[in-house]
Protein backbone atom coordinates (compact mmCIF):
# COMPACT_ATOMS: atom_id res chain seq x y z
CA UNK A 1 0.00 0.00 0.00
CA UNK A 2 1.25 3.47 -0.86
CA UNK A 3 0.93 6.14 1.76
CA UNK A 4 1.03 9.89 1.19
CA UNK A 5 4.25 11.47 2.38
CA UNK A 6 3.96 15.12 3.13
CA UNK A 7 7.70 15.60 3.49
CA UNK A 8 8.55 14.75 -0.12
CA UNK A 9 5.98 16.48 -2.34
CA UNK A 10 6.47 16.99 -6.03
CA UNK A 11 5.26 20.58 -6.05
CA UNK A 12 5.61 21.66 -9.69
CA UNK A 13 2.25 20.32 -10.86
CA UNK A 14 0.60 21.49 -7.66
CA UNK A 15 1.92 25.02 -8.15
CA UNK A 16 0.91 24.99 -11.80
CA UNK A 17 -2.65 23.81 -11.11
CA UNK A 18 -3.13 26.24 -8.24
CA UNK A 19 -1.72 29.09 -10.34
CA UNK A 20 -3.95 28.36 -13.32
CA UNK A 21 -6.97 28.08 -11.02
CA UNK A 22 -6.16 31.42 -9.42
CA UNK A 23 -5.82 33.05 -12.84
CA UNK A 24 -9.16 31.54 -13.89
CA UNK A 25 -10.90 32.93 -10.80
CA UNK A 26 -9.37 36.38 -11.27
CA UNK A 27 -10.29 36.43 -14.97
CA UNK A 28 -13.88 35.41 -14.25
CA UNK A 29 -14.39 38.37 -11.93
CA UNK A 30 -12.37 40.88 -13.95
CA UNK A 31 -13.71 39.96 -17.41
CA UNK A 32 -16.84 37.83 -16.87
CA UNK A 33 -17.78 38.00 -20.59
CA UNK A 34 -14.34 36.97 -21.85
CA UNK A 35 -14.75 34.47 -24.71
CA UNK A 36 -18.48 34.22 -24.13
CA UNK A 37 -19.23 33.79 -27.84
CA UNK A 38 -16.75 30.92 -28.19
CA UNK A 39 -17.97 29.21 -25.03
CA UNK A 40 -21.61 29.54 -26.12
CA UNK A 41 -20.89 27.84 -29.46
CA UNK A 42 -19.01 25.02 -27.76
CA UNK A 43 -21.84 24.53 -25.27
CA UNK A 44 -24.45 24.30 -28.02
CA UNK A 45 -22.43 21.64 -29.84
CA UNK A 46 -21.88 19.83 -26.56
CA UNK A 47 -25.60 19.94 -25.77
CA UNK A 48 -26.49 18.39 -29.15
CA UNK A 49 -24.35 15.35 -28.35
CA UNK A 50 -25.60 15.22 -24.76
CA UNK A 51 -29.24 14.98 -25.88
CA UNK A 52 -28.40 11.70 -27.64
CA UNK A 53 -27.83 9.99 -24.34
CA UNK A 54 -26.70 6.63 -25.70
CA UNK A 55 -24.18 8.27 -28.00
CA UNK A 56 -22.98 10.48 -25.13
CA UNK A 57 -22.26 7.43 -22.97
CA UNK A 58 -20.45 5.69 -25.84
CA UNK A 59 -18.42 8.82 -26.67
CA UNK A 60 -17.32 9.12 -23.05
CA UNK A 61 -16.03 5.56 -22.91
CA UNK A 62 -14.37 5.69 -26.32
CA UNK A 63 -12.61 8.93 -25.40
CA UNK A 64 -10.63 7.12 -22.70
CA UNK A 65 -9.42 4.43 -25.07
CA UNK A 66 -8.67 6.74 -28.00
CA UNK A 67 -6.88 9.39 -25.94
CA UNK A 68 -4.75 6.91 -24.01
CA UNK A 69 -3.82 4.95 -27.12
CA UNK A 70 -3.02 8.20 -28.93
CA UNK A 71 -0.30 9.04 -26.41
CA UNK A 72 1.22 5.54 -26.36
CA UNK A 73 4.25 6.74 -28.39
CA UNK A 74 5.02 9.20 -25.59
CA UNK A 75 3.78 7.06 -22.69
CA UNK A 76 3.98 3.32 -23.39
CA UNK A 77 2.11 0.61 -21.53
CA UNK A 78 2.92 1.14 -17.82
CA UNK A 79 5.54 -0.98 -16.12
CA UNK A 80 4.71 -2.63 -12.77
CA UNK A 81 6.82 -1.01 -10.08
CA UNK A 82 5.27 -1.28 -6.60
CA UNK A 83 4.44 -4.36 -4.52
CA UNK A 84 0.70 -4.02 -5.15
CA UNK A 85 1.25 -4.09 -8.92
CA UNK A 86 3.15 -7.37 -8.79
CA UNK A 87 0.65 -8.86 -6.36
CA UNK A 88 -2.29 -8.26 -8.69
CA UNK A 89 -0.27 -9.45 -11.69
CA UNK A 90 0.44 -12.69 -9.81
CA UNK A 91 -3.32 -13.14 -9.34
CA UNK A 92 -3.82 -12.43 -13.04
CA UNK A 93 -1.18 -14.96 -14.09
CA UNK A 94 -2.68 -17.55 -11.74
CA UNK A 95 -6.14 -17.11 -13.27
CA UNK A 96 -4.71 -17.25 -16.80
CA UNK A 97 -3.26 -20.67 -15.91
CA UNK A 98 -6.76 -21.81 -14.94
CA UNK A 99 -6.07 -21.90 -11.19
CA UNK A 100 -7.40 -19.97 -8.22
CA UNK A 101 -4.15 -20.41 -6.29
CA UNK A 102 -0.72 -22.03 -6.67
CA UNK A 103 1.03 -24.63 -4.51
CA UNK A 104 3.60 -23.25 -2.10
CA UNK A 105 6.93 -23.33 -3.99
CA UNK A 106 9.68 -25.64 -2.76
CA UNK A 107 12.13 -22.81 -1.97
CA UNK A 108 9.44 -20.39 -0.79
CA UNK A 109 11.57 -18.64 1.84
CA UNK A 110 13.66 -17.16 -0.98
CA UNK A 111 10.51 -15.93 -2.76
CA UNK A 112 8.72 -14.24 0.16
CA UNK A 113 7.59 -10.80 -0.88
CA UNK A 114 5.31 -7.95 0.07
CA UNK A 115 1.55 -8.55 -0.29
CA UNK A 116 2.10 -12.15 -1.45
CA UNK A 117 0.97 -15.14 0.59
CA UNK A 118 3.22 -18.21 0.50
CA UNK A 119 1.29 -20.43 2.88
CA UNK A 120 -1.14 -22.18 2.69
CA UNK A 121 -0.87 -21.32 -1.02
CA UNK A 122 1.14 -19.00 -3.25
CA UNK A 123 -1.19 -16.18 -4.31
CA UNK A 124 -1.92 -12.46 -4.09
CA UNK A 125 -3.32 -11.31 -0.75
CA UNK A 126 -5.96 -9.11 -2.40
CA UNK A 127 -9.56 -9.58 -3.46
CA UNK A 128 -9.71 -11.22 -6.90
CA UNK A 129 -11.67 -8.60 -8.91
CA UNK A 130 -8.71 -6.67 -10.29
CA UNK A 131 -6.79 -9.87 -10.99
CA UNK A 132 -9.72 -11.19 -13.05
CA UNK A 133 -9.75 -7.99 -15.13
CA UNK A 134 -6.01 -8.23 -15.77
CA UNK A 135 -6.38 -11.91 -16.65
CA UNK A 136 -9.13 -11.09 -19.15
CA UNK A 137 -6.87 -8.49 -20.77
CA UNK A 138 -4.08 -11.05 -21.07
CA UNK A 139 -6.31 -13.76 -22.54
CA UNK A 140 -8.30 -11.56 -24.93
CA UNK A 141 -5.71 -8.98 -25.98
CA UNK A 142 -2.34 -10.43 -25.01
CA UNK A 143 -1.67 -7.72 -22.42
CA UNK A 144 -3.22 -7.38 -18.94
CA UNK A 145 -3.14 -3.57 -19.09
CA UNK A 146 -5.62 -3.54 -21.98
CA UNK A 147 -8.19 -5.10 -19.66
CA UNK A 148 -7.56 -2.31 -17.17
CA UNK A 149 -7.84 0.36 -19.87
CA UNK A 150 -11.19 -1.03 -21.03
CA UNK A 151 -12.50 -1.05 -17.45
CA UNK A 152 -11.42 2.59 -17.07
CA UNK A 153 -13.37 3.40 -20.23
CA UNK A 154 -16.39 1.51 -18.89
CA UNK A 155 -16.08 3.43 -15.62
CA UNK A 156 -16.23 6.82 -17.34
CA UNK A 157 -19.10 5.68 -19.57
CA UNK A 158 -20.98 4.33 -16.54
CA UNK A 159 -20.43 7.60 -14.69
CA UNK A 160 -21.96 9.52 -17.59
CA UNK A 161 -24.88 7.07 -17.62
CA UNK A 162 -25.33 7.36 -13.86
CA UNK A 163 -25.27 11.16 -14.00
CA UNK A 164 -27.96 11.15 -16.69
CA UNK A 165 -30.32 9.68 -14.08
CA UNK A 166 -29.66 12.48 -11.60
CA UNK A 167 -28.80 15.60 -13.63
CA UNK A 168 -29.66 17.18 -17.00
CA UNK A 169 -28.04 15.42 -19.96
CA UNK A 170 -25.50 18.14 -20.79
CA UNK A 171 -24.19 18.17 -17.22
CA UNK A 172 -23.99 14.38 -17.22
CA UNK A 173 -21.83 14.43 -20.33
CA UNK A 174 -19.65 17.15 -18.80
CA UNK A 175 -19.14 15.01 -15.71
CA UNK A 176 -18.23 12.02 -17.82
CA UNK A 177 -15.66 14.03 -19.79
CA UNK A 178 -14.09 15.47 -16.64
CA UNK A 179 -13.79 11.91 -15.38
CA UNK A 180 -12.07 11.00 -18.66
CA UNK A 181 -9.41 13.69 -18.16
CA UNK A 182 -8.79 13.28 -14.44
CA UNK A 183 -9.43 9.56 -13.88
CA UNK A 184 -9.56 7.69 -17.17
CA UNK A 185 -6.42 8.95 -18.90
CA UNK A 186 -4.32 10.75 -16.27
CA UNK A 187 -4.62 8.81 -13.05
CA UNK A 188 -2.92 5.99 -11.21
CA UNK A 189 -6.23 4.14 -11.52
CA UNK A 190 -5.42 3.51 -15.17
CA UNK A 191 -1.63 3.60 -15.16
CA UNK A 192 -0.80 1.25 -12.35
CA UNK A 193 -2.00 -2.32 -11.97
CA UNK A 194 -3.05 -2.25 -8.34
CA UNK A 195 -5.66 0.38 -7.51
CA UNK A 196 -8.90 -1.29 -8.66
CA UNK A 197 -10.26 2.26 -8.47
CA UNK A 198 -11.79 2.12 -11.94
CA UNK A 199 -13.45 -1.19 -11.12
CA UNK A 200 -14.83 0.06 -7.80
CA UNK A 201 -16.11 3.29 -9.39
CA UNK A 202 -17.73 1.25 -12.17
CA UNK A 203 -19.59 -0.88 -9.63
CA UNK A 204 -20.76 2.16 -7.68
CA UNK A 205 -21.92 3.97 -10.82
CA UNK A 206 -23.97 0.96 -11.93
CA UNK A 207 -25.72 0.81 -8.55
CA UNK A 208 -26.43 4.54 -8.28
CA UNK A 209 -27.43 4.83 -11.93
CA UNK A 210 -29.83 1.90 -11.68
CA UNK A 211 -31.55 3.06 -8.50
CA UNK A 212 -33.68 5.96 -9.82
CA UNK A 213 -34.32 4.19 -13.13
CA UNK A 214 -35.49 1.05 -11.34
CA UNK A 215 -37.84 3.03 -9.12
CA UNK A 216 -39.20 4.95 -12.10
CA UNK A 217 -39.67 2.13 -14.63
CA UNK A 218 -39.42 -1.14 -12.62
CA UNK A 219 -37.56 -2.72 -15.55
CA UNK A 220 -35.61 -5.91 -15.03
CA UNK A 221 -32.57 -4.57 -16.91
CA UNK A 222 -31.89 -2.04 -14.17
CA UNK A 223 -32.16 -4.71 -11.48
CA UNK A 224 -29.57 -6.72 -13.42
CA UNK A 225 -27.24 -3.74 -13.76
CA UNK A 226 -27.57 -3.05 -10.05
CA UNK A 227 -26.76 -6.69 -9.37
CA UNK A 228 -23.69 -6.45 -11.59
CA UNK A 229 -22.54 -3.41 -9.64
CA UNK A 230 -23.00 -5.24 -6.35
CA UNK A 231 -21.02 -8.23 -7.66
CA UNK A 232 -18.15 -5.95 -8.74
CA UNK A 233 -17.94 -4.35 -5.30
CA UNK A 234 -18.04 -7.74 -3.54
CA UNK A 235 -14.96 -8.79 -5.55
CA UNK A 236 -13.06 -5.52 -5.14
CA UNK A 237 -14.01 -3.36 -2.15
CA UNK A 238 -16.71 -5.19 -0.14
CA UNK A 239 -16.48 -3.01 2.98
CA UNK A 240 -16.92 0.27 1.13
CA UNK A 241 -19.43 -1.44 -1.16
CA UNK A 242 -21.52 -2.43 1.85
CA UNK A 243 -21.47 1.19 3.08
CA UNK A 244 -22.89 2.23 -0.30
CA UNK A 245 -25.45 -0.57 -0.53
CA UNK A 246 -26.93 0.13 2.91
CA UNK A 247 -28.61 3.47 2.00
CA UNK A 248 -29.51 2.10 -1.44
CA UNK A 249 -31.21 -0.87 0.21
CA UNK A 250 -33.12 1.39 2.59
CA UNK A 251 -34.45 3.55 -0.25
CA UNK A 252 -35.40 0.52 -2.34
CA UNK A 253 -37.10 -1.12 0.63
CA UNK A 254 -39.10 2.00 1.34
CA UNK A 255 -40.16 2.25 -2.31
CA UNK A 256 -41.19 -1.41 -2.41
CA UNK A 257 -43.19 -0.99 0.78
CA UNK A 258 -45.12 2.19 0.02
CA UNK A 259 -43.83 3.73 -3.19
CA UNK A 260 -46.36 5.72 -5.20
CA UNK A 261 -45.64 3.99 -8.50
CA UNK A 262 -44.53 0.57 -7.30
CA UNK A 263 -45.57 -2.41 -9.45
CA UNK A 264 -47.35 -5.58 -8.35
CA UNK A 265 -46.04 -7.78 -5.57
CA UNK A 266 -44.94 -10.44 -8.08
CA UNK A 267 -43.01 -7.91 -10.14
CA UNK A 268 -41.40 -6.51 -7.00
CA UNK A 269 -40.33 -10.00 -5.97
CA UNK A 270 -38.66 -10.54 -9.33
CA UNK A 271 -36.92 -7.18 -9.16
CA UNK A 272 -35.65 -7.77 -5.64
CA UNK A 273 -34.50 -11.30 -6.43
CA UNK A 274 -32.14 -10.27 -9.21
CA UNK A 275 -29.62 -8.08 -7.32
CA UNK A 276 -29.96 -10.38 -4.30
CA UNK A 277 -29.11 -13.38 -6.48
CA UNK A 278 -26.14 -11.56 -8.01
CA UNK A 279 -24.84 -10.67 -4.57
CA UNK A 280 -25.32 -14.13 -3.04
CA UNK A 281 -23.79 -15.90 -6.05
CA UNK A 282 -20.75 -13.62 -5.92
CA UNK A 283 -20.34 -14.10 -2.16
CA UNK A 284 -20.57 -17.89 -2.65
CA UNK A 285 -17.92 -17.81 -5.39
CA UNK A 286 -15.70 -15.61 -3.22
CA UNK A 287 -16.09 -18.11 -0.39
CA UNK A 288 -14.95 -20.89 -2.74
CA UNK A 289 -12.01 -18.74 -3.84
CA UNK A 290 -11.08 -18.11 -0.19
CA UNK A 291 -11.25 -21.83 0.47
CA UNK A 292 -8.89 -22.64 -2.42
CA UNK A 293 -6.51 -19.75 -1.77
CA UNK A 294 -6.51 -19.44 2.02
CA UNK A 295 -7.85 -22.78 3.25
CA UNK A 296 -11.19 -21.62 4.65
CA UNK A 297 -14.28 -20.14 2.92
CA UNK A 298 -14.72 -17.77 5.89
CA UNK A 299 -11.15 -16.44 5.70
CA UNK A 300 -11.29 -13.38 3.45
CA UNK A 301 -8.37 -12.02 1.43
CA UNK A 302 -5.88 -9.86 3.33
CA UNK A 303 -6.38 -11.85 6.55
CA UNK A 304 -3.73 -14.54 6.18
CA UNK A 305 -1.03 -12.24 4.84
CA UNK A 306 -1.72 -9.54 7.44
CA UNK A 307 -1.67 -12.08 10.26
CA UNK A 308 1.66 -13.45 9.07
CA UNK A 309 3.51 -10.20 8.38
CA UNK A 310 1.75 -6.98 9.41
CA UNK A 311 2.13 -5.01 12.64
CA UNK A 312 -0.27 -2.11 12.03
CA UNK A 313 -4.01 -2.97 12.11
CA UNK A 314 -6.68 -1.60 9.79
CA UNK A 315 -9.15 -0.01 12.24
CA UNK A 316 -8.58 2.63 14.89
CA UNK A 317 -9.95 0.55 17.80
CA UNK A 318 -7.63 -2.39 17.08
CA UNK A 319 -4.36 -2.85 18.94
CA UNK A 320 -0.97 -3.08 17.34
CA UNK A 321 -0.11 -6.64 16.37
CA UNK A 322 2.91 -8.41 17.90
CA UNK A 323 5.94 -8.24 15.66
CA UNK A 324 6.38 -11.48 13.69
CA UNK A 325 9.71 -13.12 12.90
CA UNK A 326 10.93 -11.71 9.60
CA UNK A 327 13.34 -13.79 7.54
CA UNK A 328 14.39 -10.76 5.46
CA UNK A 329 15.47 -7.30 6.56
CA UNK A 330 13.62 -5.60 3.72
CA UNK A 331 10.34 -7.21 4.83
CA UNK A 332 10.89 -5.91 8.35
CA UNK A 333 11.68 -2.44 7.01
CA UNK A 334 8.50 -2.39 4.95
CA UNK A 335 6.16 -3.39 7.76
CA UNK A 336 7.83 -1.00 10.21
CA UNK A 337 8.16 2.04 7.92
CA UNK A 338 6.20 1.50 4.71
CA UNK A 339 3.02 -0.16 5.97
CA UNK A 340 1.75 2.73 8.06
CA UNK A 341 2.89 1.69 11.54
CA UNK A 342 4.00 5.23 12.40
CA UNK A 343 0.74 6.56 10.95
CA UNK A 344 -1.25 4.12 13.10
CA UNK A 345 0.62 5.11 16.26
CA UNK A 346 -0.29 8.76 15.68
CA UNK A 347 -3.92 8.33 14.64
CA UNK A 348 -4.53 5.84 17.46
CA UNK A 349 -4.27 8.63 20.03
CA UNK A 350 -7.02 11.13 20.86
CA UNK A 351 -4.67 14.00 20.10
CA UNK A 352 -3.75 12.57 16.72
CA UNK A 353 -7.11 11.25 15.49
CA UNK A 354 -8.69 14.56 14.53
CA UNK A 355 -5.75 16.17 12.66
CA UNK A 356 -4.93 12.97 10.81
CA UNK A 357 -8.59 12.43 9.92
CA UNK A 358 -8.72 15.97 8.54
CA UNK A 359 -5.54 15.29 6.58
CA UNK A 360 -7.23 12.24 5.03
CA UNK A 361 -10.17 14.40 3.99
CA UNK A 362 -7.82 16.94 2.42
CA UNK A 363 -5.99 14.13 0.64
CA UNK A 364 -9.24 12.89 -0.89
CA UNK A 365 -10.18 16.37 -2.07
CA UNK A 366 -6.71 16.74 -3.55
CA UNK A 367 -7.27 13.65 -5.68
CA UNK A 368 -10.89 14.11 -6.72
CA UNK A 369 -10.97 17.87 -7.20
CA UNK A 370 -7.47 19.29 -7.03
CA UNK A 371 -7.43 23.07 -7.15
CA UNK A 372 -9.18 23.19 -10.51
CA UNK A 373 -12.49 21.74 -9.32
CA UNK A 374 -12.56 23.11 -5.80
CA UNK A 375 -14.00 26.51 -6.86
CA UNK A 376 -17.59 25.27 -7.44
CA UNK A 377 -17.64 23.89 -3.91
CA UNK A 378 -18.26 27.41 -2.64
CA UNK A 379 -21.86 26.51 -3.46
CA UNK A 380 -21.80 23.45 -1.21
CA UNK A 381 -24.41 24.95 1.17
CA UNK A 382 -26.93 25.19 -1.66
CA UNK A 383 -26.08 21.63 -2.69
CA UNK A 384 -26.82 20.34 0.81
CA UNK A 385 -30.23 22.03 0.65
CA UNK A 386 -30.91 20.65 -2.84
CA UNK A 387 -33.42 17.78 -2.76
CA UNK A 388 -32.38 16.55 -6.22
CA UNK A 389 -29.16 14.97 -4.99
CA UNK A 390 -29.71 14.83 -1.22
CA UNK A 391 -29.56 11.05 -1.30
CA UNK A 392 -26.14 11.13 -2.98
CA UNK A 393 -24.87 13.50 -0.29
CA UNK A 394 -26.08 11.02 2.33
CA UNK A 395 -24.24 8.18 0.54
CA UNK A 396 -20.98 10.13 0.57
CA UNK A 397 -21.37 11.07 4.24
CA UNK A 398 -22.07 7.45 5.24
CA UNK A 399 -18.99 6.25 3.40
CA UNK A 400 -16.93 9.05 4.96
CA UNK A 401 -18.05 7.97 8.44
CA UNK A 402 -17.16 4.37 7.65
CA UNK A 403 -13.72 5.31 6.35
CA UNK A 404 -12.96 7.53 9.34
CA UNK A 405 -12.50 4.43 11.50
CA UNK A 406 -9.93 2.97 9.10
CA UNK A 407 -6.24 3.69 9.70
CA UNK A 408 -5.34 3.95 6.03
CA UNK A 409 -7.12 5.86 3.30
CA UNK A 410 -6.18 5.99 -0.35
CA UNK A 411 -8.26 7.44 -3.21
CA UNK A 412 -9.36 4.06 -4.56
CA UNK A 413 -10.91 3.21 -1.18
CA UNK A 414 -13.50 5.90 -1.95
CA UNK A 415 -14.05 4.64 -5.50
CA UNK A 416 -17.58 3.22 -4.98
CA UNK A 417 -18.99 6.74 -4.44
CA UNK A 418 -16.95 8.45 -7.18
CA UNK A 419 -20.05 9.01 -9.33
CA UNK A 420 -21.93 10.45 -6.35
CA UNK A 421 -19.04 12.79 -5.57
CA UNK A 422 -19.00 14.00 -9.18
CA UNK A 423 -22.76 14.53 -9.11
CA UNK A 424 -22.38 16.74 -6.03
CA UNK A 425 -19.63 18.74 -7.72
CA UNK A 426 -21.64 19.16 -10.90
CA UNK A 427 -24.70 20.30 -8.99
CA UNK A 428 -22.47 22.86 -7.27
CA UNK A 429 -21.35 24.01 -10.73
CA UNK A 430 -25.00 24.36 -11.79
CA UNK A 431 -25.67 26.64 -8.83
CA UNK A 432 -22.43 28.53 -9.48
CA UNK A 433 -23.37 29.08 -13.12
CA UNK A 434 -26.44 31.08 -12.01
CA UNK A 435 -24.52 33.20 -9.51
CA UNK A 436 -24.41 36.90 -10.46
CA UNK A 437 -22.68 39.01 -7.83
CA UNK A 438 -23.54 42.69 -8.44
CA UNK A 439 -25.43 41.62 -11.55
CA UNK A 440 -22.31 40.36 -13.33
CA UNK A 441 -22.23 36.80 -14.81
CA UNK A 442 -19.15 35.88 -12.75
CA UNK A 443 -20.59 32.48 -11.86
CA UNK A 444 -21.06 31.57 -15.51
CA UNK A 445 -17.49 32.65 -16.25
CA UNK A 446 -16.15 30.69 -13.26
CA UNK A 447 -17.85 27.54 -14.50
CA UNK A 448 -16.45 27.92 -17.98
CA UNK A 449 -12.96 28.73 -16.70
CA UNK A 450 -13.00 25.71 -14.37
CA UNK A 451 -13.69 23.36 -17.27
CA UNK A 452 -11.05 25.12 -19.38
CA UNK A 453 -8.41 24.63 -16.67
CA UNK A 454 -9.20 20.89 -16.55
CA UNK A 455 -8.69 20.60 -20.31
CA UNK A 456 -5.51 22.69 -20.20
CA UNK A 457 -4.03 20.64 -17.36
CA UNK A 458 -4.59 17.42 -19.29
CA UNK A 459 -2.62 18.89 -22.20
CA UNK A 460 0.15 20.07 -19.89
CA UNK A 461 0.42 16.62 -18.34
CA UNK A 462 1.41 15.15 -21.69
CA UNK A 463 4.45 17.42 -21.81
CA UNK A 464 5.19 17.37 -18.08
CA UNK A 465 8.31 15.23 -18.42
CA UNK A 466 10.19 17.38 -20.98
CA UNK A 467 9.10 20.44 -18.98
CA UNK A 468 10.58 18.78 -15.84
CA UNK A 469 7.32 18.95 -13.88
CA UNK A 470 6.43 15.25 -13.97
CA UNK A 471 5.73 13.43 -10.66
CA UNK A 472 8.78 12.07 -8.89
CA UNK A 473 9.44 8.34 -8.87
CA UNK A 474 10.46 7.64 -5.28
CA UNK A 475 8.99 8.03 -2.82
CA UNK A 476 5.43 8.60 -3.90
CA UNK A 477 4.12 11.98 -2.79
CA UNK A 478 0.54 13.03 -2.27
CA UNK A 479 0.49 14.90 -5.55
CA UNK A 480 1.53 11.76 -7.44
CA UNK A 481 -1.93 10.36 -6.81
CA UNK A 482 -3.53 13.37 -8.48
CA UNK A 483 -1.50 13.62 -11.67
CA UNK A 484 0.37 10.33 -11.74
CA UNK A 485 -0.84 9.55 -15.20
CA UNK A 486 1.19 7.63 -17.75
CA UNK A 487 4.67 7.56 -16.26
CA UNK A 488 7.38 4.93 -16.57
CA UNK A 489 8.70 3.81 -13.17
CA UNK A 490 10.51 0.57 -12.32
CA UNK A 491 12.39 0.75 -15.61
CA UNK A 492 15.66 -0.84 -14.43
CA UNK A 493 14.06 -4.07 -13.26
CA UNK A 494 11.91 -4.32 -16.37
CA UNK A 495 14.85 -3.79 -18.72
CA UNK A 496 16.94 -6.28 -16.81
CA UNK A 497 14.19 -8.91 -16.95
CA UNK A 498 13.75 -8.34 -20.69
CA UNK A 499 17.47 -8.87 -21.24
CA UNK A 500 17.49 -12.03 -19.14
CA UNK A 501 14.49 -13.41 -21.04
CA UNK A 502 16.52 -13.11 -24.24
CA UNK A 503 19.49 -15.10 -22.92
CA UNK A 504 19.84 -18.81 -23.78
CA UNK A 505 18.67 -21.23 -21.11
CA UNK A 506 16.97 -20.57 -17.80
CA UNK A 507 18.07 -17.86 -15.39
CA UNK A 508 18.18 -17.52 -11.59
CA UNK A 509 18.50 -13.98 -10.26
CA UNK A 510 19.56 -13.60 -6.62
CA UNK A 511 18.78 -10.15 -5.24
CA UNK A 512 21.06 -8.45 -2.72
CA UNK A 513 19.92 -5.23 -1.03
CA UNK A 514 22.00 -2.80 0.98
CA UNK A 515 20.95 -1.34 4.32
CA UNK A 516 19.64 1.88 2.75
CA UNK A 517 17.23 0.11 0.41
CA UNK A 518 13.81 1.74 -0.02
CA UNK A 519 11.34 -1.08 0.80
CA UNK A 520 8.72 -0.09 -1.81
CA UNK A 521 11.32 -0.65 -4.54
CA UNK A 522 10.91 -4.42 -4.41
CA UNK A 523 12.54 -6.65 -7.05
CA UNK A 524 11.68 -10.16 -5.87
CA UNK A 525 8.47 -11.03 -7.69
CA UNK A 526 7.74 -14.08 -9.80
CA UNK A 527 5.07 -15.55 -12.00
CA UNK A 528 2.50 -18.11 -10.91
CA UNK A 529 4.60 -21.08 -12.10
CA UNK A 530 7.98 -20.24 -10.61
CA UNK A 531 9.80 -23.42 -11.61
CA UNK A 532 8.46 -23.16 -15.16
CA UNK A 533 9.52 -19.51 -15.58
CA UNK A 534 12.39 -18.46 -17.78
CA UNK A 535 13.63 -16.06 -15.08
CA UNK A 536 13.32 -16.74 -11.35
CA UNK A 537 13.88 -13.92 -8.85
CA UNK A 538 15.06 -14.94 -5.36
CA UNK A 539 16.30 -13.28 -2.18
CA UNK A 540 19.85 -13.77 -1.02
CA UNK A 541 19.92 -15.46 2.38
CA UNK A 542 22.63 -17.21 4.37
CA UNK A 543 25.40 -19.20 2.69
CA UNK A 544 23.77 -22.58 3.41
CA UNK A 545 20.37 -21.41 2.16
CA UNK A 546 21.89 -19.94 -1.00
CA UNK A 547 23.74 -23.19 -1.64
CA UNK A 548 20.49 -25.14 -1.29
CA UNK A 549 18.77 -22.73 -3.70
CA UNK A 550 21.46 -23.09 -6.34
CA UNK A 551 21.46 -26.86 -6.03
CA UNK A 552 17.71 -26.87 -6.57
CA UNK A 553 18.13 -24.66 -9.65
CA UNK A 554 21.38 -26.15 -10.85
CA UNK A 555 20.07 -26.13 -14.44
CA UNK A 556 19.94 -22.32 -14.41
CA UNK A 557 22.61 -19.68 -14.81
CA UNK A 558 22.83 -17.79 -11.51
CA UNK A 559 23.11 -14.01 -11.41
CA UNK A 560 23.59 -11.49 -8.64
CA UNK A 561 21.61 -8.26 -8.91
CA UNK A 562 22.31 -5.27 -6.68
CA UNK A 563 19.40 -2.82 -7.10
CA UNK A 564 20.93 -0.23 -4.76
CA UNK A 565 23.94 0.32 -6.99
CA UNK A 566 23.70 3.31 -9.34
CA UNK A 567 22.89 2.05 -11.87
CA UNK A 568 21.62 -1.34 -10.70
CA UNK A 569 24.32 -3.96 -11.25
CA UNK A 570 23.88 -7.47 -12.70
CA UNK A 571 26.85 -9.87 -12.48
CA UNK A 572 27.29 -13.65 -12.51
CA UNK A 573 26.74 -15.03 -9.03
CA UNK A 574 29.93 -16.38 -7.41
CA UNK A 575 29.09 -20.09 -7.49
CA UNK A 576 30.26 -22.22 -4.54
CA UNK A 577 31.99 -25.40 -5.60
CA UNK A 578 29.42 -27.45 -3.69
CA UNK A 579 26.54 -26.21 -5.89
CA UNK A 580 26.17 -29.28 -8.08
CA UNK A 581 23.26 -31.49 -8.97
CA UNK A 582 19.67 -30.29 -9.45
CA UNK A 583 16.09 -31.30 -8.89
Amino acid sequence: MLLPTANTPNSALMILESGLSAIAVASAFAWPKLGSGFFARMERAFARLARKQGWAVAATGLSVILLRLAILPLFPVPIPFVPDDFSFLLASDTFVHGRLANPTPAMWQHFESIHITMQPTYQSMYFPGQGLVLAAGKVLFGNPWIGLLIVSAMMCAAMCWMLQAWLPANWALLGGMIAVLRLGVFSYWTDTYHAAGSLGALGGALILGSLPRLMKTARLRYAMLMGAGIAILVLTRPYEGLLLCLPVGVVLGRWMWKGANRPSAAALARLAAVPLAFGLATVAWLGYYDYRAFGNPLTPPYTVDRNQYAIAPYYVWQHQRPEPHYRHVVMSEFYHKGDGLEYYQKIHTLAGFLPYTLSKVAFMFMFYTGFALVVPLIMVRRVFLDRRIRFLVICVLILAAGLAIEIFLLPHYVAPVTAAFYAIGLQAMRHLRLWKPEGKPAGLALTRMTVSVCVLLAGVRIFAEPLHIAPSEWPASSWNFVWWGPQQFGVERAHMETWLEQQPGKQLVIVRYYGSHYPFDEWVYNRADIDGSKVVWAREMGAADNLELMRYYADRKAWLVEPDSIPARLTPYPMPEQAAGGH
